[in-house]
């Protein structure tokens, strides 16, 4: 196997785990709030406390892997997610779980900056959908597999066994990160025609670009419906459709094994439709759109009661969401030039952690005593669409503009995708 395949399984499992770790306190939400006695309010700032670290050190960690490179980054990254995740096992009460959950999402930040980065040094335009579609997937089957998993340790042996046992297995990840990894920095093409400096006007017209802040503000967006599933669908199974522990592991899990799937195919599928059309943008883009438009069929789930149309419902938006999440990161880090990439993608993770910061809050206070999920469930299926209209407004020709001038203020005009495509 080609060693850039090999490094990207590794990846793969690496965002599977970390989304695992994330996911743990979902799955034992109920059973910590009656542990501690605690509000679905408190639960909500708990399971918000994750991304006020996350969003906070995006952009710094992107700036860690661009200077030291991935391997060293990622994995100091990963020994401290897996030890805060495990400690959680200890914990004493709100305060111990709460701190433990910031170091968590400190330490997370890398994970998916030094994916992407990989793909971006190691994969050309046309055949990043595949790639990042893998690594999606990973962001999937990692929730799918934590809600099993999760479900069936703490059923069997408690919560506290449940953080004790993912995080501490986890680090088996390990050696085989630090075997394959790549050593350094990525080193940019060799020196061709010196280009455009990077100058005010440069950077100005790129912050004045509506292009970049329609996709910024279509991440935030789709991340909250993302971040609602991930936080309080577990929560919602049990609480308002009368899941059991295991039936809601099931049911949850399904649709996410689904997605993962489905992302593989249909980033296959844009990477033979935009070299076929020499379009990757307008490819990507489509598929981004169409993507959104299903994940808000969420929203049936207000208007169709009982437990049957629970599963196709989901099965439908989540894997709806899955093409669009594979495509938009394809997307997001096509534009840059591959120097950049880190601090790109560290820029765009800080606003979707800014979703994954208010999804989690906005649900646990409208929930009130009565704990009604309609106002959560109609929120998290707006917001696909907004986001929908948002990526539409941008479109292939302003996403086109905009790499044209990320790509003339790059120190080397021989860097990767000289042209716009």
């Amino acid at each position: 196997m080609n060693r850039r395949w090999t490094v990207l399984a590794i990846i793969f499992a690496g965002i599977l785990i970390s989304y695992v770790d994330r996911g743990n306190l979902s799955i034992a939400a109920t059973a910590v709030m009656r542990d501690f006695n605690l509000p679905p309010a408190s639960m909500g700032l708990l399971l918000s406390a994750f991304f006020w670290t996350y969003a906070l050190f995006q952009i710094p960690a992107g700036f860690a892997v661009d200077r030291f490179g991935i391997r060293r980054v990622y994995a100091a990254a990963f020994l401290i997610w897996s030890l805060a995740s495990a400690g959680i096992a200890l914990s004493r009460g709100m305060p111990d779980i709460l701190g433990l959950r910031m170091v968590l999402g400190f330490a997370e930040t890398v994970g998916p900056i030094a994916s992407l980065a990989f793909i971006r040094q190691n994969f050309q335009g046309r055949e990043q959908g595949l790639p990042t579609s893998i690594y999606v997937s990973g962001q999937t089957l990692g929730p799918a597999i934590g809600t099993l998993l999760g479900a069936a340790l703490l059923t069997k042996f408690g919560w506290r066994f449940m953080f004790a046992t993912t995080g501490l297995g986890a680090m088996l990840w390990l050696p085989w990160w630090l075997y394959y990894a790549p050593r350094g920095k990525a080193k940019p093409p060799t020196q061709t025609v010196a280009s455009a400096p990077w100058t005010r006007s440069t950077a100005n017209a790129v912050i004045a670009s509506p292009t970049l802040w329609a996709m910024s503000a279509c991440v935030f967006f789709f991340s909250y419906y993302w971040y609602f599933v991930l936080t309080w669908m577990p929560a919602y199974l049990t609480m308002a459709r009368g899941y059991s522990m295991m039936g809601m592991g099931r049911i949850l899990s399904t649709p996410l094994f689904a997605m993962a799937v489905t992302n593989v195919i249909t980033g296959w599928a844009a990477d033979k439709l935009a070299t076929k059309y020499n379009a990757v943008f307008r490819v990507r883009v489509l598929f981004t759109a169409a993507g959104l438009l299903g994940a808000g069929s969420i929203l049936l789930l207000q208007v169709i009661p009982g437990r049957g149309a629970v599963l196709p419902i989901l099965v439908i938006s989540i894997c709806s969401f899955g093409v669009a999440s594979a495509n938009y990161w394809a997307i997001a880090q096509h534009t840059p030039p591959a120097y950049m990439v880190g601090r790109t993608i560290g820029f765009l993770n800080t606003i979707s952690q800014i979703g994954g910061v208010a999804a989690p809050l906005i649900t646990g206070w409208s929930l009130g005593p009565q704990k009604h999920f309609g106002f959560a469930i109609v929120l998290a299926g707006i917001t696909p669409l907004v986001a929908c209209a948002l990526l539409l407004a941008a479109g292939p020709r302003g996403l086109e503009k905009l790499q044209s001038t990320l790509l003339n203020a790059a120190p080397l005009a021989g860097l990767e995708n000289p042209k716009p495509i």
